[in-house]
């Protein structure tokens, strides 16, 4: 172990070559001991590692850039001592000398060993533990000497250089570094250091055109002020991340894309249009003023209580004036000092980066995030980014510069349709109460209809779209051309100019957005400029056998699923898990194809279930096995989950959008009994539901009649009643009721008017009706069964499966297929995909919605 440097000198011919003779020197004090990596470009590329013991540098030759994936293992082979002078040295080394290439100064900082009091030993033993505090690695690491077939050491020993577990692993990071060629010193890359370059001279790749850059100035020069707008580099939208070498692939934060540029002290934070919003953001401002001088491209966001990205919680943040905890992820430098960087490549570029914020004082790090790459499989960055309920993956070339507007060298892929939309107007209930935005994308002069976003506005958020919403208001449409929506008295146009930010599920044929939802307005943008289509969703997971291949936008056949499967954005753990067996030859129906079943049919679903506490009936094991009635949540449940607090022991669980409804799925659920309120508004009863259920021995038929009188009933005291099977032996009667100011009711007053109607139907034919919950009481009568309209009540929801046999749905009914020979078994998980592609019997539902107060008068 003892440091030597004969072998050293005695390899090299020193009048020749440009590295230091150097000597073995002394330590003095309690210095930190030094640690460095050099990339060198000799006969193949390959690491130096170098650590400082007994006055030289111990050197191992690494054969590929360190990882810090905890489970790669790099090779690397013990060479002679280095002088400590060498851990400076940079440049090339002559041909015909040892070692001869090009030597760049990779990484350097210090290092600890883990166990000083046991070094000796440790090395001897060939494990040495130590801990590094570098510009590029950082934590723990660990050196593992190979032993020889005989077990005893070879005399270079071959080692194994790997990272250990700790905050600064990268799990999935595989081989990315070794695409960072920038010296952590000069920035310079390794053709850059063999050509002569002298730091601070730019590079223009050959064979491009280059637009005019400012006089490039040595990266250590300092600004006055802090620079203009740069125009910012955009993506461009792909089906999939591309796959092969050279491409970085980058998480997408759900933010705002903005630019911090500092200078003299001072700091200015732009939009992605160039817009001056550093008054909006005082302690971003205030934090970037004690940067190094330079401008940075990054996403400013919010996070969740998980520390995820929360696009809402960015609104509410700006929309209060609450911006102290908002965190800016910087993916880009765009230039350092006065030294312009956009010619040179992304990886040199990022490079500078990660030391330019480790050059920053801890507290001025606080605020700002380095964005890491992988250089794995685009797809499986995808695929990992859609597990984690994240947006989607950004893709770049390693080796392209940075150029304003949309490039291919920037590709965008998302784990669920989304992007931005222009607000043209909104509906409403009763000419006020808001019920969803109608919107489009720019085409000409005016805007192409994509249709309407119905769900994601919380209480938080509208109070935010609401005031933007009036402030827009227009007289005129702003739509055009082919499928242009109608006025009338619940349509509100508005001027082109909002901008909102939604996630969907595709395209109906069409050509609406399926189970938009909302997420935000998007001031940092104008409305000019969200001229394409939102992207289509990009199917995630393991291919599909031939005969499975799913479609976006159209129903997903019925068939085994194979392998690991992600739907939506939710991965299903054991797909293959018969959760229906199969009956009367027909095949079983597994959690993969519930799963699926779930996404295909979610635009007819949500209406009805979205942002309202549903209790859900799980059974895990199947309908064979033990099920279980789910309220609330419980450890470990999917983030794609909403919790709802209804004033109870525990708040209830509710689905917001597809991956939601995915997600109940995954865990077993198979039935969803939301309550009959209105979206996000617990205490206010939305609608009537009369449960008919047979005794035993009474044919269906006889169902059907009983739903006829229910229906003649109610469209008497003016209601618009709908019918609905309920996946079993029964009908249910369901009556949409007005929840604006003027003609909301009470759980109570809900309640009774449905005990009210029932009463009155027994009455009028008590042979054929009752009202009494008791089986003996009911006599082959039809119970009417009122009570699933009181506060905590549910009913199953349309289109929810059963958890029985059958595999059957509650399946939504148009009055004229109430007639005799209906089949309520036809409606099931083995028949749906013929059943979406009907029209929705349903389709006019909450439009049909009357005050039940008029109603309560006349009963």
């Amino acid at each position: 172990m003892k440091g030597e440097l004969k072998t050293y000198q005695a390899k090299r011919r020193f009048a020749e070559t440009p590295e230091p003779k150097g000597t073995k020197a002394t330590r003095k004090g309690a210095a930190p001991l030094r640690y460095l990596i050099q990339r060198h470009a000799a006969t193949r590329l390959h690491y130096d590692f170098r650590i400082e013991f007994d006055g030289v540098l111990k050197s191992w030759a690494v054969t590929k850039a360190p990882s810090r994936d905890t489970t790669v293992k790099r090779l690397a082979v013990e060479v002679e001592d280095h002088p400590l002078d060498y851990g400076s040295f940079e440049g090339t080394i002559p041909d015909g000398n040892y070692g001869a290439g090009t030597v760049q100064l990779w990484d350097t900082g210090t290092w600890s060993p883990r166990h000083p009091e046991t070094l000796e030993a440790d090395w001897a033993k060939g494990s040495i533990k130590m801990d590094l505090d570098g510009e590029r690695l950082k934590g723990g690491w660990a050196l593992v000497r190979l032993k020889s077939d005989r077990g005893k050491p070879s005399k270079w020993a071959n080692w194994l250089l790997l990272k250990e577990k700790d905050a600064h692993a990268v799990p999935g990071e595989g081989d990315a570094l070794a695409e960072i060629d920038a010296s952590i010193t000069t920035g310079r890359s390794l053709a850059e250091i063999a050509a002569g370059k002298t730091p601070g001279t730019p590079t223009r790749p050959t064979g491009r055109k280059a637009a005019a850059r400012p006089k490039a100035a040595p990266s250590g020069a300092t600004l006055s002020k802090p620079p203009a707008f740069t125009p910012i580099q955009l993506c461009k939208v792909a089906d999939h991340p591309p796959s092969g070498a050279g491409w970085a692939h980058e998480i997408k934060f759900d933010g705002y894309r903005v630019q911090i540029a500092t200078g003299g002290g001072k700091a200015r934070l732009y939009t992605r249009s160039g817009l001056d919003w550093s008054q909006k953001f005082p302690e971003v401002v205030a934090d970037a003023a004690r940067w190094p001088d330079g401008v940075i491209d990054g996403e400013l966001c919010a996070l969740d209580p998980d520390h995820m990205p929360d696009f809402p919680a960015l609104q509410a943040a700006i929309s209060a004036g609450r911006t102290a905890d908002l965190v800016f992820f910087a993916f880009d430098l765009l230039s350092e000092g006065t030294e312009d960087l956009r010619e040179k490549p992304l990886s040199h570029r990022k490079a500078r980066l990660s030391g330019h914020i480790d050059r920053m004082s801890r507290a001025a790090r606080d605020r700002i995030r380095y964005v890491d790459h992988f250089a794995s499989t685009g797809q499986a960055v995808l695929e990992s980014a859609c597990r984690m309920d994240l947006e989607g993956v950004i893709s770049k070339k390693l080796d392209a510069p940075y150029t304003a507007g949309r490039s291919s060298t920037w590709l965008k892929s998302k784990c669920r349709g989304g992007d931005e939309v222009v607000i043209g107007g909104w509906s409403s209930e009763n000419g006020t109460r808001f019920r969803s935005l109608l919107v489009g994308v720019r085409e000409g002069e005016g805007l192409r209809y994509l249709g309407r976003v119905g769900t994601g506005y919380s209480q938080a958020v509208m109070k935010t779209l609401l005031p933007a919403l009036k402030a827009a208001a227009s007289d005129a449409s702003p739509f055009a051309g082919k499928g242009a929506p109608r006025g009338g008295r619940d349509i509100h146009w508005l001027k082109p100019v909002l901008v909102a930010e939604v996630t969907h599920g595709g395209y109906t044929e069409s050509g609406s957005l399926r189970q938009a939802a909302f997420k935000g307005l998007r001031a940092d943008k104008p409305a000019a400029e969200v001229t394409e289509r939102p992207q289509t969703p990009t199917p995630t997971g393991k291919a599909a056998p031939a005969t499975d291949l799913h479609v976006p936008g159209e129903p997903a056949p019925l068939a085994s699923a194979r392998g690991k499967v992600v739907v939506a954005g939710v991965t299903i753990s054991n797909p293959d898990k018969i959760l229906w067996p199969a009956r009367d030859g027909h095949p079983a129906i597994t959690k993969a194809e519930l799963a699926r079943y779930y996404e295909a049919a979610a635009d007819r679903i949500l209406p009805h279930v979205a942002d309202r506490p549903t209790s859900i009936i799980r059974a895990p094991e199947g309908v064979g096995g033990e099920t279980f009635f789910q309220r609330h949540a419980m450890p470990g449940s999917n983030p794609r989950l909403k919790l709802i607090d209804v004033h109870e022991r525990k708040p209830y669980v509710a689905v917001v959008d597809v991956g939601g409804l995915v997600a109940i799925g995954q865990s077993g659920g198979l039935e969803l009994h939301p309550w009959g309120c209105a979206p996000g508004e617990p205490e206010i009863p939305d609608q009537v539901t009369f449960d008919l259920d047979p005794d035993e021995g009474l044919d269906f038929e006889d169902v059907i009649s009983a739903a006829r009188v229910v229906r003649k009933k109610l469209e008497a005291l003016g209601l618009h009643p709908f019918v609905k099977t309920t996946g079993g032996k029964g009908l249910h009667v369901v009556v949409p009721i007005k929840t604006d100011a003027r003609s909301r009711v009470t759980w109570d007053q809900n309640k009774a008017f449905a005990k009210g109607v029932s009463e009155a139907i027994r009455a009028e034919a008590p042979d054929r009706f009752t009202t009494t919950l008791a089986k003996k009481a009911r006599g082959g009568k039809i119970f009417l069964d009122y009570l699933r309209n009181g506060r905590m009540a549910t009913a199953v929801a349309p289109w929810s499966p059963r958890a029985r046999p059958g595999a059957g749905i509650a399946f939504p009914l148009a009055w004229t297929q109430v007639k005799a020979g209906l089949d309520p078994t036809a409606f099931s998980l083995r028949t749906y995909p013929a059943l979406l592609k009907k029209p929705d019997p349903w389709k006019d539902f909450r439009v049909s919605a009357v005050s039940l107060k008029g109603a309560l008068k006349k009963l």
